[in-house]
């Protein structure tokens, strides 16, 4: 499965993506404080109103009574940013299958084709060290509104005609360039429209979800829209997508000032990307959490990556891997359902270590090459694993300063999409000289080993934060 971390206007190949793809799914009152939920009196007064309250970013006072995946819901600037997000995520879904048919026409070349996709991932590390910064230095809501119009701007300016192929790749490279900086600023300002507790571990959690289910959609979508529309029509739906967004996030939630625009660790107007790396990375904890989050994802694609020539090796039909390549999202979604809809804040932060250190598992079991029927629940099981994420986000979110938090989940975001992408690759390159299954066992082995690892270390380093923190009481 192809982790997505939500709320990137570029989504990554694959499943994702984020987020973010573009890299990012209803149940009891949460357990925790209900701090996290604004009111929906407060939360209704919209961009114009409260203007002190929203300079100051702070969360309105909590609505009684409101929990889970619907209490989100009940957050009236929740909404619009659900909304651009689901936008943004079937846009850029489309555009993927609509630019690799054109440039496919445009060229004859399966491997120009295939670049469109690797683009989607290859200025991911660059944007996302470069431009992390202006997650905090700069107002959460002219950050997203100007990423959305960036990545308009590109998809407008694909599907005008005669537009040469050195050009169209250029243009999807800015796309996946400020791709980091939208979906970490995303991820930031969740907290100033929902609070660091429950309600945003299921609203991080509903983006990537729908991340998730959008992207499996939208490829079919794509596909149908390619039979009735040439595919530069179909990419100006991907710029119309992106100035729906922009409208949403500019009309619908508040302005807020930048979160860092005095001195201090990597702030400044003046921080440099390095500067902003030292200061996320340099904290042990949060860099133990950021490693927790950025490594599973590096092995668990890695029978994704090798399922096709895994199935022929079967002999299995074409719509025997279509369903084994939708086996794993979609358990990763049940999972996430599952957690933020039955249990308490405290018990999924409990399953993070132990669920955590059994994800890799299940993959054990290409050791006897399975079949499809065993393969596909294999999968699912690896996927549902994924519902410890939700408890992974509480501490994370905890361990950040807010000072830091744009720069803290740019970079995650950046490392998460980049170390796939890694993954993906090295599977390949080991595939050349073993055999798949082998490729996925060794993946299953090394990854488990390197989750207990860094388990160890988060433990060391304070301790799983929940357990003391706000959201256990």
């Amino acid at each position: 499965m192809t982790t997505v971390d939500p709320g990137a206007p570029a989504a990554e190949p694959g499943t994702a993506p984020a987020e973010e793809s573009p890299a990012g799914p209803v149940p009891a009152p949460a357990r925790g404080p209900a701090a996290s939920v604004p009111a929906s009196a407060e939360a209704a007064a919209g961009p114009a109103h409260a203007p002190a309250e929203a300079a100051a970013g702070s969360v309105p006072a909590p609505e009684k009574g409101a929990g889970g995946y619907w209490g989100v819901f009940r957050v009236r600037e929740f909404r619009p940013v659900f909304a651009a997000h689901l936008l943004s995520v079937l846009g850029v879904v489309v555009a993927e299958i609509s630019l690799t048919v054109l440039v496919y026409r445009a060229t004859g070349s399966p491997l120009m084709s295939a670049l469109t996709f690797a683009l989607g991932f290859l200025p991911y590390a660059l944007g996302g060290t470069l431009l992390a910064p202006l997650a905090d230095r700069l107002p959460a809501r002219r950050v997203l509104v100007g990423c959305d119009l960036v990545c308009a701007a590109c998809a407008a300016a694909m599907a005008a005609p005669g537009v040469p192929v050195a050009l169209l790749l250029v243009l999807r490279c800015a796309m996946a360039f400020v791709a980091p900086l939208f979906q970490g600023t995303r991820s930031a300002s969740l907290t100033d429209i929902l609070g660091t507790g429950d309600a945003y571990v299921l609203g991080r959690s509903l983006l990537r979800m729908v991340a998730q289910s959008a992207q499996l959609i939208g490829f079919g979508l794509g596909g149908l829209l390619l039979t009735v529309l040439a595919p530069r029509g179909a990419i100006l739906l991907t710029a119309a997508g992106f100035l729906g967004s922009a409208t949403l996030l500019r009309l619908g939630t508040r302005a807020r000032p930048a979160r860092s625009a005095g001195p201090g660790p990597g702030a400044g107007p003046r921080v440099s990307p390095l500067a902003g790396l030292r200061a996320v990375l340099g904290h042990r904890r949060l860099r133990a959490l950021t490693l927790l989050c950025w490594l599973p994802p590096l092995f668990v694609v890695v029978p994704e990556a090798l399922l096709t020539p895994y199935a022929a090796g079967l002999g299995a039909s074409t719509a025997a891997l279509g369903l084994l390549m939708c086996a794993m999202p979609a358990g990763a979604v049940a999972g996430e359902l599952w957690a933020g809809s039955a249990l308490t804040a405290r018990t999924r932060s409990r399953i993070v270590a132990p669920l955590a250190a059994v994800s890799l598992l299940p993959l054990l079991a290409y050791a006897g090459r399975p079949g499809v029927p065993l393969l596909l629940g294999t999968l699912v099981l690896a996927g549902l694993a994924h519902a410890y994420t939700l408890g992974l986000d509480q501490w994370y979110v905890e361990a950040v300063p807010e000072e830091l938090r744009g720069r803290a989940m740019t970079l995650l975001s950046t490392g998460l999409m980049t170390l796939q992408g890694v993954g993906m690759a090295l599977a390949g390159i080991a595939a050349e000289f073993l055999p798949v299954h082998a490729v996925v066992v060794s993946a299953a082995i090394l990854g488990t080993g390197a989750v207990l690892l860094l388990l160890v270390e988060v433990r060391r380093s304070d301790g799983p934060r929940s357990e003391t923190g706000p959201t256990a009481k």
